[in-house]
Formats: C-alpha cells, sequence, structure tokens
C-alpha cells in the first residue's frame, strides 16, 4: 500500500484524505490537532505544525512515505517541497516554494521574466514615501491568503495604518504596496508535470470591492470573451515557468482592465481554496483534480482529460450576501452542496467572517445575487 503525507488537516485537506482514503492509499496527516477535522479520517495522525519541516521530514523518514502534498493550502508548500527534495520525492524545488509562498519574492521572479504585473513595493514598516508609486494602492501581507490584512488605500492619509496592520497579519513582517489594478478578477487552476502545463479552468470571482475584496463568489467557466481567456492562458504559462513550478497544482489570479490588459496578481503553487480546486473544477469539466495532485505526488500522472463542460460555483453566506438566505432553506436544482456554519451574518474582512456556503452545479450559470 502506498503512504502519502498530507500536509494540514483543517476541513481544505478533508476532500484530499478522502480522496486518497477511497484511492486505497494510506494516509499520514500533519498539523496541530485544533480544528484538524482530518484527524478522525486520516488513517494516521501527527500532533505537528506543518510549519516544523524538521520533525515531518524525520517522522516521513520513519513512515516510509511515497509521497507528500497538500491541497488549498499556502503554508504548508516550503514543507512540502523541503521534505519532497530531501527525500527524493516529486515536487517543485524548495526555492520555487520560498518565491510562490512570499508575495515580494514573486514579483521579482515575475519582473525578471517580464510577466505583467503591477507596480510594487515590498516594505518592512511605515515609510512616508513608497517610492514610484501612485493611489489607489493595494496594501497586503506578503505571506498570508483568505483577504487577511487587504487593504485599498486612496491616499497617503491613510497608507501608515494599511502598512501596520498588512504587517501585524505577515509572519515574515513584510508587506506589499502595489498599483490598484480596476477591472474583473479570475483565478485559473493548473496542474502541471514534469514543467508541462495544463490549463484547468478560468474561474470569475466575486468580491466585497474595497477595502478588503473578500471572495463572495465563484463561477465556472469564465464568461469573459475567448480573446481575453487566450491572454490570461498565455500570462498563465509565462508565470508558472517564472515561479519553476513544475509539478503539482497551481491556483494564478489575475486581474483584467477595462482596456483589455491583463495583469498577474499572484500565482500559488496549490490548487484554489474556496472549493475552487477540491469541487468547482471536477463538476464543470469531469476532471478529478483531487485525484491528479495525488498521483502526481505519486508518480503515476495521466494527462487530464476534460470531458463534462457544466456550469459550477460557489457562493457564500454573509451580511453582504444575506439576500441568498432563503436557498438554504429546502432543496434547488442546483444544489450540490451547502452548510450553514453561524447564524449569526457579520460584514466580512476576511474569508474566516463567512457564514455558509452553497456549492451548485447547472447547464448555465446560476445567478444569485
Amino acid at each position: 500500500m502506498k503512504k502519502l503525507a498530507i500536509i494540514g488537516a483543517s476541513y481544505l485537506q478533508l476532500p484530499l484524505v478522502e480522496k486518497a482514503n477511497a484511492m486505497g492509499i494510506e494516509t499520514h496527516c500533519f498539523a496541530w490537532p485544533e480544528g484538524a477535522v482530518c484527524k478522525e479520517v486520516a488513517a494516521y495522525f501527527y500532533p505537528i505544525s506543518i510549519l516544523e519541516k524538521e520533525a515531518i521530514l524525520e517522522k516521513c523518514t520513519e513512515i516510509g512515505i511515497d509521497g507528500i502534498t497538500t491541497i488549498a493550502t499556502d503554508m504548508a508548500v516550503p514543507t512540502i517541497c523541503y521534505v519532497a527534495e530531501k527525500l527524493n520525492l516529486i515536487s517543485n524545488s524548495y526555492a520555487s516554494a520560498l518565491a510562490s509562498t512570499n508575495k515580494g519574492e514573486m514579483r521579482k521572479a515575475f519582473a525578471a521574466q517580464c510577466c505583467a504585473i503591477p507596480k510594487f513595493a515590498v516594505v518592512t514598516e511605515w515609510e512616508r514615501e513608497v517610492p514610484s508609486l501612485h493611489f489607489p494602492v493595494i496594501v497586503k501581507p506578503a505571506d498570508r491568503s483568505g483577504s487577511r490584512g487587504v487593504t485599498k488605500v486612496l491616499s497617503a492619509d491613510a497608507l501608515e495604518s494599511a502598512i501596520t496592520y498588512a504587517i501585524q497579519e505577515s509572519f515574515s513582517g513584510q508587506a506589499l504596496v502595489e498599483h490598484y489594478i480596476e477591472g474583473a478578477e479570475v483565478s485559473v487552476e493548473t496542474i502541471s508535470w514534469n514543467g508541462s502545463h495544463y490549463i484547468l479552468a478560468i474561474t470569475d470571482k466575486v468580491t466585497t470591492r474595497a477595502p478588503h475584496f473578500v471572495e463572495l463568489a465563484h463561477h465556472q467557466p469564465s464568461q469573459l470573451p475567448s480573446d481575453i481567456q487566450e491572454k490570461i492562458k498565455i500570462e498563465t504559462l509565462k508565470c508558472l515557468d517564472a515561479l519553476d513550478i513544475k509539478n503539482g497544482a497551481g491556483h494564478s489570479e489575475f486581474k483584467i482592465t477595462p482596456d483589455g490588459e491583463v495583469f498577474v496578481i499572484e500565482v500559488g503553487a496549490r490548487m484554489g481554496g474556496d472549493f475552487i480546486g477540491s469541487h468547482l473544477v471536477a463538476l464543470s469539466t469531469g476532471y478529478d483534480f483531487v485525484k491528479g495532485v495525488i498521483d502526481i505526488a505519486l508518480n503515476s500522472f495521466e494527462s487530464p482529460v476534460l470531458n463534462n463542460h457544466q456550469f459550477s460555483g460557489v457562493y457564500f453566506l454573509c451580511k453582504e450576501t444575506e439576500a441568498i438566505n432563503p436557498y438554504f432553506s429546502g432543496v434547488n436544482a442546483f444544489d450540490v452542496e451547502k452548510q450553514i456554519l453561524s447564524e449569526t451574518l457579520k460584514e466580512v474582512t476576511n474569508s474566516n467572517d463567512r457564514s455558509g456556503y452553497l456549492i451548485y452545479q447547472s447547464n448555465k450559470k446560476v445567478e444569485l445575487l
């Protein structure tokens, strides 16, 4: 029986653990016990922080794992690549992992390969002048996800508090300040094998807009014009190569201006969260993305076949989307999965403030807002 190490044990990794179990793979899950919903699902659970790469390497060596992976979390990526590199398993390089999990280093890699990026600066403390940037700007932690620490800043008066907020949320104490790009927002799901990249889906995003840009909904396939989608695909491949992402899932985020210019915002060496990778890709394309990630980790990958061509999406419940509350009662024709996590509807500042979700599949885009 193959042995797979899974880094992280939250609800995000639950589809991965369940899929591996169904494939007859022995699952070894690493995370702190608090919030570890996979603890009771994985064959083996180890209460070790996903950041403790040396301790995880020691245990994985003892176990004799055949592969190591995760889904939908950036924090686990350096540990995965570190362990895989030491044990000669399939992954990206540790250097690639560091570049794909720090937005400052990511921007530098993109700039070196002439990727289409906004002007930016990386700061470690409040500076009265941020060189060469004009307002509005986006300020965000260099190494967090889920909209934590993100603020749109319209003038110099608000810059200090935004930088301080981002640095407080950052693990490395760094903030990224970059020009704000007005326009539509999409993400691209990819899977890569030995440096060959396969584009699986482009996802249209709906967010709260300024100041925090928390995701409220995602829809596949994208409704953008085909020529714009082609630009996005070309830039995606360029960005993956710039970060030296050769194996596994990729989640690339872009902004498209009203004039049709495409700018990369960030690229993660993992599948998208918010059920994009774990659910929506399979619902809209027929391709089992989670199985593909497992197959890569275990060196048994086969090129993806996309044969479903349906519409899928997810809506998140919060104060801003309270109009969708009635759809959580009874059964709708498009329901795949839905859950209310809290009866309290908050005005969201990050993804953790959302109170529930509704996943759909249909022969057309389902418009609830």
